[in-house]
């Protein structure tokens, strides 16, 4: 641990400014001392807790950005009303499912920003990921057939394509099986 510690190097300034920056919000108030506290927490606590580090060798496209945002928002509109429509029809609980989703990279960032994409999604919950074989297991509400299963994982692999053409290299883009 202590020779891994010194090849990443102790000092982590971007999670030292978010650790900085979530303390200030759970002290609900901004001023010097809060922030100073902060920066001191998050430096010995990456100092003790090291982050592995991040590979990431794409970069941003601007368009595929805003693409991803609108996804994202319109999946959040949708699966809301949906999900209320559910919750408040009388009758039995809903149908759901489990469902096991094979991702096409490998990168743990995008495992990482998938999984939270689906999980903000209501109706949506990764129960499981499985970081070796890049495999999410997700529940979704109002599913208990063949067609909605694959409908729902296509879905899945939909927002992996969105986030791979707004973040990846030319290649990663290549693995989703879209071209831009």
């Amino acid at each position: 641990m202590i020779r891994r510690t010194a090849e990443r190097g102790g000092w982590q300034p971007r999670a030292n400014l978010m650790i900085a920056l979530v303390w200030v919000m759970l002290w609900d108030r901004f001023s010097f001392g809060n922030l100073l506290n902060g920066l001191i927490l998050g430096a010995v606590l990456t100092r003790i807790f090291p982050l592995p580090p991040i590979e990431y060798a794409g970069r941003p496209h601007p368009v595929a950005l805003l693409a991803l945002l609108g996804r994202l928002l319109v999946d959040l509109v949708k699966s809301s009303l949906i999900v209320a429509a559910v919750v408040l029809r009388p009758g039995p609980a809903p149908p759901s499912s489990i469902i096991e989703v094979r991702l096409r990279t490998r990168s743990d960032l995008y495992l990482t920003l998938v999984s939270t994409l689906v999980g903000l999604v209501p109706g949506s919950t990764v129960i499981e990921a499985r970081r070796a074989a890049g495999i999410l297991y997700v529940h979704v509400l109002g599913v208990d057939d063949a067609a909605g299963r694959e409908a729902a994982r296509a879905d899945v692999l939909a927002v992996e394509r969105s986030l791979v053409r707004a973040l990846g290299t030319e290649a990663e883009i290549a693995q989703c099986g879209e071209d831009r």
